[in-house]
């Protein structure tokens, strides 16, 4: 008789990933409990993202870097997880989820340091400096919420399926948001908007999801 094949996926570096996350937000407290709170509820707190312009002239904040990082990696895990689910035959591990950590970060990154020296160079004025400080912490406060979701799906009976329409919630309610609280600089400059949304948002994300997908 033919012995059959096992394959045994070790999916405990997912735990651990998590519990890393979960140390993140602890550090996040201890950094300062005050930002942590307003950088959660901050869709609907439009006085902290304002309170968060003083705190953004240095780009070595402690603060700003943990919560970076954390993002990134909550976005590099809800990636590998969708991937997986459209791409079932593909490959699984660590080292998969590292290249994709990879792709996430190297975006976030040059994206981050791009718009960091444009504000340095041009002297960005409030507005526009309001602008990109929003777009970052409603990232920082969605990253929260799709931790949450990765853990019930890795733990509890929800699948995968609930984890991409909930991210695809998420990101929308992201979007209006953003888009409601700066309404006056887009319809103002609305040109030069859709010009950011084609060339700094979306060109990129058609990218990374043609590499991966």
């Amino acid at each position: 008789m033919q012995a059959i094949e096992r394959v045994v996926i070790d999916n405990s570096w997912i735990t651990i990933l998590l519990v890393c996350l979960f140390a993140c937000v602890f550090l996040l407290r201890g950094l300062s409990v005050v930002r942590l709170r307003g950088t959660v509820s901050s869709l609907f707190n439009e006085s902290f993202i304002e309170s968060e312009i003083e705190e953004n002239t240095s780009f070595f904040n402690p603060f700003k870097n943990v919560i970076f990082i954390f993002s990134i990696t909550v976005l590099a895990l809800l990636t590998y997880k969708i991937y997986l689910y459209y791409n079932s035959s593909a490959e699984q591990g660590f080292y998969i989820f590292l290249q994709i950590f990879g792709v996430v970060f190297s975006y976030l990154t040059i994206k981050r340091l791009l718009e960091f020296l444009l504000s340095v160079v041009f002297k960005i004025d409030k507005k526009l400096d309001f602008f990109l400080v929003s777009k970052s912490v409603y990232l920082y406060s969605v990253s929260f919420f799709l931790l949450i979701a990765i853990v019930l799906v890795e733990y509890s009976q929800l699948d995968t399926p609930f984890l991409v329409y909930f991210s695809a919630l998420l990101f929308s309610i992201r979007f209006i948001f953003h888009a409601v609280i700066n309404k006056k600089l887009v319809f103002s400059e609305l040109f030069y908007f859709i010009l950011y949304l084609c060339a700094v948002e979306i060109a990129p994300l058609f990218v990374l999801f043609r590499l991966l997908f």
